[in-house]
């Protein structure tokens, strides 16, 4: 195990019904300690594991969900194969129960298959879950997820959205790093993905320092937060992190949320564009463009267009749902040339 001398920071005493909007808004991780331990789901799951199993096909409407199944040899990470020619797992469309009564059939097994059900929305899959188990988050509309499966890991990435994850059954381990390690990570292909987000090819079970020597400076800053049942994490926009189940059964809940507007675009389609048409660019043309970018985007405020009357600021103005329709439209007219 990777030796991690920082923790993440801990938090007791909040309660489900009132997370307070300081701690929704944060740039920090943290650790809520029982935030949900009452949820009837957590109790369940702490009698044992055929309690939670049967606590949460009670919700099951026979629904089809999708899965991953990983040879034993995988040793439960969800990542590429050995040449990144494909992946280690086989996708799969089945039932829940079915799915959990894979689980079960491998609970003895010294060397288990992976089996991993990620980011697959409760209301769809456990309808009437949520009136019994949910968190308030006052202002913002949430994702809501459930990850399911036994002893799998996920590489270390970043997501968009803040999160919070609440472990329901089994514990879990996550590493954290601060967005500004993404050199150090040895991040994989953007468009090539094992689970939809760009991952660290580090295994960070095994680290190959010679191959990733910048590893070792990104666990200066990582941090280490260890879940029971009951407890929950927040894990901060852009921040990356690895995701382990260690028990046979595990089962997460999380919630997922943006801090703007709805009509705001996915930031990563700025990226591919900025490849496509910025970054072959001359050197001197890309220092340029640096600075325009600084200038109007990642410095802007009111000082940036003081100058121009308020009338004629066109794309520089405020933003709205009716503005940002027209500037999809724009972008669409100029990409299919």
């Amino acid at each position: 195990m990777l030796r991690i001398e920082k923790s993440v920071r801990e938090i007791d005493g909040i309660r489900p019904d009132s997370l307070p909007p300081d701690l929704l808004t944060s740039s920090e991780p943290f650790v809520l300690r029982g935030l949900v331990a009452d949820w009837p789901a957590v109790r369940a799951a702490q009698q044992s594991t055929s309690a939670a199993d049967d606590y949460i096909r009670q919700f099951y409407q026979g629904a089809t969900i999708g899965a991953f199944f990983a040879p034993p040899e995988a040793g439960g990470r969800i990542f590429y194969n050995q040449d990144m020619s494909g992946f280690n797992y086989q996708p799969v469309m089945l039932k829940l129960d079915q799915l959990l009564d894979r689980i079960h059939q491998h609970l003895a097994d010294e060397h288990p298959p992976g089996i991993y059900v990620g980011s697959t929305t409760v209301d769809s899959c456990l309808p009437g879950f949520r009136q019994e188990n949910d968190l308030d988050l006052g202002a913002f509309d949430p994702l809501v997820s459930i990850w399911l499966g036994n002893q799998t890991r996920v590489a270390a990435h970043f997501d968009s959205p803040d999160n919070i994850a609440c472990c329901v059954a089994g514990r879990r381990r996550f590493i954290l790093f601060p967005p500004e390690e993404l050199e150090n990570l040895y991040v994989g292909p953007l468009d090539f993905t094992p689970a939809g987000q760009s991952p660290s090819l580090v295994d960070f079970h095994r680290p190959d320092f010679e191959r990733f020597p910048r590893f070792a400076k990104a666990l200066r800053s990582a941090q280490l937060a260890e879940l029971d049942p009951g407890d929950a994490i927040f894990i901060p926009s852009m921040w990356w992190h690895h995701v382990e189940a260690l028990d046979r059964f595990n089962v997460l809940i999380n919630y997922w949320w943006k801090r703007s507007p709805e009509f705001m675009g996915d930031p990563k389609h700025v990226l591919i564009h900025a490849l496509l048409s910025l970054r072959d660019l001359p050197a001197e043309q890309r220092r340029a463009w640096h600075n325009i970018f600084k200038h109007y985007v990642f410095e802007f405020d009111e000082e940036t267009v003081s100058h121009i009357p308020e009338n004629r600021r066109g794309i520089l103005s405020t933003i709205d749902d009716t503005k940002a329709r027209k500037l999809r439209a724009h972008l669409l007219n100029s990409l299919n040339r």
